[in-house]
């Protein structure tokens, strides 16, 4: 079911989430599939319906920081953050308030929890018509391509697809930046549209990334696999590879024949899903800059070839 992006579909997807079900919901990254974060059985549907293992947490997205702040303990590092990345493509890992309403599944039992407040305008309509915090994932079965329009929603789930708020093709087409704020600093879990200078010019450098644990969405090693190997650095393709190109290489798909890598980052999921349908078995993907969006690139890239 396709609900359209007008008051009618806003009404009628806040009413299946609040009843408890999911929704594929459009944020300016890639689409979620959303429920309540306070309810067993719709985060037990996304969990079951991504076949997600349930080691990995979910990002909980919110309304308004102050919706955010009765999920966890938010400092002045978080609050600064929020002040200039939110709404926006920015998720923060923070510690959980004590008796927050948000179900253990939601956070895989962390005493920390995932937060984002949204850009899209639809997304905000949708928050701000259940007046509660939606936790939501990539639209899409646990490990495959991530979505950036109604269709690949479909194709994903396919005869057990959710109801999808159809917003057309999202702007930034990338998963949002994660970071986790420690107690001595901060860390970045996952690349993103909003490059890790622009976080280190507000809290000071990074402190390394470990691999102890999985924290956020974007941590697995294996992920956003189009299901064919995918070959990096190409820079002509074989006779059985699907070509993803970039700037001055073509390709059977360009991320951006201009070299724009924020058209790039917006294109890469829908390039991988023409790649994952075409009859070729193998995917090649040309050289991307390892420069701003591009570092997110290359990581969901270098992780879809693993």
């Amino acid at each position: 079911m396709i609900l359209p992006p007008d008051d009618a579909g806003i009404a009628r997807a806040a009413e299946i989430l609040l009843a408890g079900g999911n929704v594929a919901l459009p944020t300016e990254t890639v689409y979620g599939l959303a429920a309540r974060a306070d309810t067993e059985a719709g985060i037990a549907a996304i969990y079951r319906a991504k076949g997600r293992p349930e080691f990995n947490p979910l990002i909980v997205h919110v309304a308004s920081l102050r919706q955010a702040g009765q999920l966890a303990l938010l400092d002045e590092r978080a609050e600064l953050l929020a002040m200039h990345f939110w709404p926006g493509p920015l998720t923060l890992v923070v510690p959980l308030r004590d008796g927050a309403p948000v179900v253990p599944a939601v956070t895989a039992g962390l005493p920390t929890i995932a937060l984002r407040m949204p850009a899209h305008p639809l997304m905000q309509a949708v928050l701000g018509k259940v007046g509660l915090p939606l936790a939501a994932p990539s639209a899409n079965r646990s490990g495959g391509v991530s979505p950036t329009s109604p269709e690949h929603v479909r194709v994903s789930f396919g005869q057990e697809a959710p109801a999808v708020l159809d917003g057309g093709v999202c702007a930034d087409g990338i998963e949002s930046t994660i970071v986790a704020l420690r107690e001595t600093g901060w860390q970045l879990l996952r690349p993103g549209p909003i490059a890790e200078p622009a976080v280190a010019a507000l809290l000071g450098d990074a402190m390394p990334a470990t691999a102890e644990r999985i924290e956020a969405p974007g941590q697995l090693a294996r992920h956003y696999s189009p299901g064919k190997p995918v070959r990096l650095g190409a820079q002509l393709a074989e006779a059985d590879e699907f070509l993803i190109g970039f700037d001055n290489i073509a390709g059977d798909c360009s991320l951006s024949p201009a070299g724009d890598l924020a058209e790039a980052a917006a294109r890469l999921y829908a390039c991988l899903h023409e790649a994952a349908a075409s009859n070729r078995p193998r995917i090649a993907v040309t050289t991307i800059p390892e420069l701003g969006i591009g570092v997110a690139i290359n990581d969901r890239l270098r992780r879809a070839a693993a």
